[in-house]
């Protein structure tokens, strides 16, 4: 029995600029971080039965991987060459569609899981390439980079993205004390709406190759706040990020009209006439989860009003580990 683990991801800047049309002409720039929230897969050749078995929100049982529903299974296991029998159970602490980059997280875990099943070694760079791989350019999703670098690598990190999809990871090292204020500062708020979020993507990315201005503009503009917000991370200014959510959000908004409805907007000016300094959905927008800043102060009060309101609050902590081995017997 192979048991993994890899974090879901939270997105502190530059969102979107990880998508092939948006980086392939001017170059993509993301702060992402890592939680303590995780996709848990384990794998297992079982003795007798020669069936491949994939256990999610269904179970899968068949005896040719193409018959296979889960593309990302179908395909992680076409990459490897595997066609043998096969178990694999998953579990989540959070379910997908939440904007916490579920699919990428599972991605990697198993793509870790088989690694140590064939006894192959990849450094992290060429796992989350090949995750990068099998989603984007295997499964076909409109996706970007972010979510399948942070799931790997864990941490706080700068994602430098090149016009040809080369991805240079820096770590972002925070003064304890600041990263105590980044951590406690941060509140996020689940709006109990689950949505796809490779159809707004798929709107973004569409939009982004066409060179339609405003989306253009607006991904510019995501891309500078993130570039600002690295800056108040590394200096220390960290009460400044809220701010720099707020500008972020109303950019994101301009790029589709999916990303907010009437309900995630008076939320948001509930939160912000509540002791919210900035904030916004996580993800490709629309539902999931919202993530605010607020002084030390506010919390106690933007937590019971926005739950008062419907919205569940979930506490985290960052994660340092990244894609985790926790046993192979």
């Amino acid at each position: 029995m192979i048991s993994v683990r890899a974090p879901f991801r939270l997105p502190i800047g530059g969102g979107g600029t990880d998508l092939p049309s948006y980086y392939s002409k001017y170059e993509g720039l993301l702060i992402t971080a890592a939680i303590n929230k995780y996709m848990f897969i384990n794998i297992n050749i079982p003795a007798l039965v020669n069936k491949i078995m994939v256990r999610y929100s269904i179970t899968e049982t068949v005896t040719n991987i193409e018959d296979l529903k889960h593309d990302i299974v179908k395909n992680t296991l076409k990459y490897f060459n595997y066609f043998g029998p096969l178990h694999i159970n998953s579990m989540a602490d959070i379910s997908a569609g939440t904007g916490l980059g579920s699919s990428s997280a599972y991605t990697v875990a198993l793509i870790r899981g088989m690694t140590s099943l064939l006894k192959k070694y990849f450094t992290l760079h060429e796992l989350a390439e090949l995750a990068c791989k099998i989603e984007i350019e295997m499964c076909k999703k409109p996706i970007g980079k972010q979510d399948q670098y942070s799931s790997t690598y864990g941490g706080i990190n700068s994602l430098e993205i090149d016009y040809s999809g080369n991805v240079r990871v820096v770590p972002l090292t925070l003064h304890n004390e600041s990263l105590k204020e980044l951590e406690y500062s941060l509140m996020m708020f689940y709006t109990n709406i689950e949505r796809d979020a490779n159809e707004i993507l798929g709107e973004q990315s569409e939009k982004a190759a066409l060179d339609e201005k405003e989306t253009i503009n607006s991904m510019h503009s995501i891309k500078e706040i993130g570039c600002k917000i690295k800056d108040s991370l590394v200096s220390g200014d960290i009460f400044r990020i809220g701010t720099y959510f707020d500008e972020h959000w109303q950019c994101k908004k301009k790029i589709s009209a999916k990303m907010t409805d009437n309900k995630i907007n008076e939320w948001y000016e509930i939160a912000m006439n509540n002791g919210a300094i900035g904030g916004k959905i996580m993800g490709a927008g629309g539902g999931g989860f919202f993530l605010f800043q607020c002084q030390i102060k506010d919390r106690k009060r933007l937590r019971s009003v926005l739950e008062k309101n419907n919205l569940q609050y979930m506490d985290f902590t960052f994660d340092f580990d990244g894609v985790k081995l926790l046993s192979n017997y």
